[in-house]
């Protein structure tokens, strides 16, 4: 990591406006609030929904052929070798993957063609399960993946991330055990999409900014629920008049699960190394002698604008994000997410895994305790399905309760799991499952108590 300078530069002209204008437009884009269609998103979300709108019907057509051809390339280049292939770092690192990863190509594809076809059980390719995943998720997270890949640069490469991380060090650092820069990623999560926050986790760990405790923490903590998702919630619960606690609980839960679990086994064990075994060298966020934080943190930044060379650069940097997302994430998405909604519409599995939640829900005094615990693991599944199964608890503090765990809770296989699994942040499956219990059991006091202050 290179050194600050013992004074600051003389800032030129153009550095000044290759930080400015592309950062601005950034803050534009991924985190500031707008209003579309009566709902409150980012201008990310609101390009995507145009894209789903312009392509409308063709998008599952689409992303089946993209799965297909990941996982086609993929099988070829495991077996061929081509030097073509293995020689250009771009297409290396796309298609020549471990076997575990082409095995989730392959098993996505193969779901993906049946579920498209309507070929075997319908198990398989149901309105709940494989429909879903291909109908309904993926076609947002293509066109999210699109956009978020090509314009992510403007967050990345222009000097943003350094000036904003600077300043942010001092509190992110203490509370969090984290770099400044990650309050970025939060923030582009809880105002637009969680999606967008792996795809910044892991493009900043993959360029040696995260170590791999930091990239985890910051994966499975800070990708948090959307504000437009967590009213569609809501509205499923019926309890629309009651969004203000409701999401004064989630943020309140949110930040105290941000602060315990990874203090906890087992993102406490993940080596604070980076991507290339190297640690962080120390006093790396130290601001230098002659220097404010506001000041350190603007020099860093017009350092890095002026390592932009080229625009056409940037845009192929953007490229490659994109593709990197729909071509290795989506087929991934595709295989656990399918196979763990079957797993929750005709396995007890998720059930049985409730039961010793009931005594915990009692002693917490939240009404219909047995029927609340069928909803307490099944959000692994897919965030949605507690909010279904809670549609029909009569007591509304319970529902209010789910509603806002099955939030906090975080990680679930049909999107958020599958996208880090699919990521190069390093967890695996079982890490995740453990993850999602923690947050469960950290942040359902903190829900309840909000809850007993509003019933």
């Amino acid at each position: 990591m290179k050194e600050s300078p013992a004074k600051p530069p003389k800032p030129g002209a153009r550095n000044v406006l290759m930080f400015v204008l592309p950062s601005l437009l950034g803050i534009f884009l991924f985190m500031t609030p707008v209003s579309y269609q009566g709902d409150l998103t980012i201008m990310i979300a609101v390009l995507a929904k145009s894209l789903q709108a312009l392509l409308d019907g063709a998008l599952p057509s689409i992303v089946t052929a993209l799965i297909v051809v990941s996982a086609v390339f993929s099988l070829l280049v495991k077996l061929l070798r081509p030097t073509s292939v293995l020689e250009h770092p771009f297409l290396n690192t796309l298609f020549n993957i471990s076997p575990v990863w082409l095995a989730s190509r392959l098993v996505g594809a193969v779901f993906v063609v049946l579920v498209y076809a309507q070929v075997g059980p319908e198990l398989l390719y149901g309105a709940d399960t494989g429909g879903l995943v291909l109908h309904d998720l993926l076609p947002v997270l293509f066109a999210v993946f699109v956009f978020a890949g090509l314009l992510l640069p403007l967050l990345l490469d222009f000097g943003l991330l350094e000036f904003i991380g600077t300043l942010l060090t001092g509190i992110m650092r203490p509370v969090f055990r984290l770099p400044g820069r990650s309050a970025v990623d939060c923030m582009a999560s809880w105002l637009g999409d969680g999606s967008v926050g792996i795809l910044l986790t892991s493009k900043q760990y993959e360029s040696h900014h995260y170590t791999q405790r930091e990239a985890a923490v910051i994966g499975t903590t800070f990708s948090a629920v959307s504000i437009t998702f967590s009213l569609v919630v809501l509205a499923q619960v019926r309890l629309e008049h009651l969004f203000l606690p409701f999401y004064f609980a989630v943020c309140l839960a949110g930040v105290v699960a941000a602060i315990v679990v990874p203090r906890l086994p087992p993102l406490r064990w993940k080596k604070d190394t980076f991507i290339n075994g190297e640690p962080r060298p120390a006093g790396s966020e130290a601001t230098p002698a002659g220097y404010s934080r506001l000041s350190h943190g603007y020099a860093l930044a017009l350092a890095r604008a002026s390592r932009i060379d080229s625009l056409g650069l940037v845009v192929r940097t953007g490229v490659h994000n994109a593709l990197d997302m729909v071509l290795g994430v989506l087929p991934v998405v595709m295989a656990f997410g399918t196979t763990a909604l079957i797993i929750a519409e005709t396995t007890p599995l998720f059930g049985w895994l409730g039961l010793p939640f009931v005594p915990l829900l009692e002693w917490l005094g939240i009404p219909e305790a047995a029927a609340a615990s069928q909803t307490m693991v099944v959000g692994f599944a897919d965030m949605f399905i507690p909010a279904i199964l809670a549609s029909s608890i009569e007591s509304e503090m319970t529902r209010f309760v789910i509603a806002a765990l099955s939030v906090t809770q975080l990680i679930y296989m049909s999107e958020v799991g599958a996208l880090l699994l699919g990521s190069k942040v390093p967890v695996n499956v079982v890490e995740l499952f453990v993850i999602f219990l923690l947050r469960t059991l950290v942040t359902l006091p903190v829900i309840a108590l909000v809850a007993h202050m509003v019933f």
